[in-house]
């Protein structure tokens, strides 16, 4: 028993757990003997890559880091302008229910057909990207971006034209909400993802909290259609960016190259394992010259990863090389006579295809996600990230009945000012998942004599439950008691709690999809963002109703959802205890090919 998850009684090696680890995303150090495998030399020591690069210079994992991070970032900086238009109405409800001329409940029904179009097209969208790629989807999502957010600008006094474009919104941003977070592991060794996945996260969910600020100001000096006209104008400017600057992503890898989803019982698994396991701690040196060739020898062309020979080859009888990046250095090898493929031209990136990712059935590709909530591990990773994201759309469409009524009786601009906090929470909720995950993941893993398992990401949970829970089994009551003087300030501190926590659920869950079950990552995602999206398009619908059967009282309610939050917390206990016998069974009785979509 490893730290409390406990071993699988039948597989020697699982899928996911990886040995002799001793660095926050899962690094391998060489130094351990591993055979004919590519390294990171930027550190102060070697760091075996998971997965393992190919020799195509196309391989997105070989291109130089700083092209990977520039895509990450157009891709986040996009992704902010997409998921503002979720809360972009949040500080018009009183100006909206005037110009629309309809009630409260019918301006909150506009944020849940945005939800609604997200989640309804994740369905098509990410079988898409499976079988050929993302590229076409982000170009094609940010064309709709564009037309839809003027779409939305123009609709002015028509309720029907802006429902219909709302649902279009959604459609437009569903390859950001479903695709960003699954193109970081398309671009990223394991231990380069932590952070990088924090910040995307943090771009997708918590940078949409920013918009209400603007929002309130903007419709009060120039009317709140050019809330929408800015979305369409900065989409313009990223047109360019994702086009020219964002190739495709997707990448056909061998599978024997996806070391970290190798078992003991997989092909070619045997001799990576007993390399693994059995090399010997002080190796003799030896010569490159003396290395008997492997299928396993790979060559690559870029100068921060050095090739890695058998156990009895140190890391220091490989050559030096500059640390500057985390790709392949080219090193003599018996497979000098392989000759990689050329590299792509800069013309052929700006194509919108470039060849079929997967050889799969699109319907049953299409129905994987559905399957899948049926897992534990998946449907627990929906309750963690779907219940959390739902409780702030919730709390979001039910401020204005506190905010903008009596006795306050704000306005948009200082609603719009009231979303500070949450804006607060979520940045404050970007840098503890960021801090934390790398800490906890090398502490546990030292712990564990150097053996990581995918259940360490758990250890995030626990702020997320503090926090989360904080805000809101305090936001009930503080809103309530806005009518006995209470300052504002408090109940919106309580809501920034609430939104902290639901960033650190949202990095924990997709952290551990991730690294416990990397080949189901896209379809793991898109059960997700469904969930969130259709839960939240219901509790749109229902909120004004809630609040009605309770008296417009938030207190009894709040209580029932922080109570339901709390138990969801407390089930990830089990997870971390069988999660690793779970991963085992699932791997040995393939639940996707019994449902007969794989």
């Amino acid at each position: 028993m490893g730290l409390g998850v406990l071993e699988d009684r039948v597989m020697e090696h699982v899928p996911g757990t990886t040995r002799y680890f001793d660095d926050p995303e899962r690094p391998q150090f060489s130094s351990e003997g591993v055979e004919g495998l590519k390294c990171d030399t930027s550190g102060r020591m070697p760091i075996i890559l998971v997965p393992q690069p190919s020799d195509d210079p196309n391989d997105p994992l070989n291109w130089p880091l700083w092209k990977r991070d520039l895509i990450t970032f157009i891709l986040s900086v996009t992704a902010i302008f997409a998921t503002c238009l979720g809360p972009i109405l949040a500080a018009n409800t009183l100006t909206l229910t005037e110009d629309f001329s309809v009630k409260f409940s019918k301006v909150a029904e506009l944020t849940g057909w945005y939800l609604f179009g997200v989640g309804i097209a994740a369905f098509f969208f990410v079988p898409s990207g499976r079988l050929w790629g993302k590229r076409h989807l982000f170009v094609g999502g940010t064309i709709l971006l564009i037309i839809t957010s003027a779409w939305g600008g123009a609709s002015r006094h028509n309720y029907a034209s802006m429902a219909a474009a709302r649902v279009f919104q959604g459609v437009a941003t569903a390859p950001f909400e479903s695709l960003v977070n699954v193109a970081v592991g398309d671009l990223y060794c394991v231990h380069q993802r932590g952070i990088r996945m924090a910040f995307t996260n943090l771009a997708v969910f918590g940078g949409a909290f920013f918009t209400p600020i603007l929002v309130g100001k903007i419709t009060h000096e120039i009317g709140w259609q050019w809330t929408f006209y800015f979305v369409a104008i900065f989409c313009g400017l990223c047109l360019p960016a994702v086009y020219f600057f964002c190739p495709e992503t997707a990448y056909r890898r061998d599978q024997s190259l996806n070391t970290d989803m190798l078992s003991s019982d997989g092909p070619g698994a045997q001799q990576f394992f007993a390399n693994t396991l059995n090399a010997p701690e002080k190796p003799e040196k030896t010569t490159k010259r003396d290395a008997p060739s492997t299928p396993d020898t790979l060559v690559g062309d870029d100068a921060n990863q050095t090739q890695v020979g058998l156990s009895e080859i140190p890391i220091s009888s490989a050559p030096a090389a500059p640390a500057t990046s985390s790709t392949a250095a080219p090193v003599p090898t018996a497979r000098a006579s392989v000759v990689p493929p050329p590299k792509a031209t800069f013309k052929d990136s700006l194509a919108m295809f470039n060849g079929r990712k997967a050889d799969e059935n699109f319907v049953k590709l299409m129905l994987r996600p559905i399957v899948l909530f049926f897992h534990p591990a998946f449907f627990w990773a929906c309750l963690i990230q779907g219940l959390m994201i739902g409780w702030t759309v919730f709390i979001g469409v039910i401020l204005a009945q506190f905010f903008i009524g009596p006795p306050l009786w704000w306005g948009e601009v200082e609603t719009g000012y009231a979303y500070t906090a949450a804006f607060v929470g979520a940045i404050v909720g970007f840098l503890i998942a960021g801090l934390l995950s790398d800490w906890s993941a090398r502490l546990m893993t030292k712990w564990n004599k150097g053996i990581y398992e995918p259940e360490f990401r758990l250890f995030l949970i626990i702020p997320m439950m503090i926090f989360g829970c904080i805000g809101l089994y305090g936001w009930g009551p503080t809103a309530d008691d806005l009518l006995w003087d209470i300052p504002p300030a408090i109940p919106l501190m309580f809501f920034g709690f609430q939104v902290a926590g639901m960033v650190i659920g949202a990095v924990a869950s997709s952290l551990y999809i991730v690294d416990a079950y990397r080949d189901l990552a896209i379809e793991g995602f898109t059960i997700m963002i469904v969930f969130k999206n259709l839960l939240s398009f219901g509790l749109t619908l229902k909120a004004f109703q809630w609040l009605v059967l309770n008296q417009t009282k938030a207190t009894p309610l709040f209580n029932i959802i922080g109570s339901v939050q709390l138990v969801v917390c407390l089930s990830s206990i089990p997870l971390y205890v069988f999660g690793k016998r779970m991963r085992s069974f699932y791997h040995r009785h393939d639940w996707l090919a019994f449902c007969k979509v794989r």
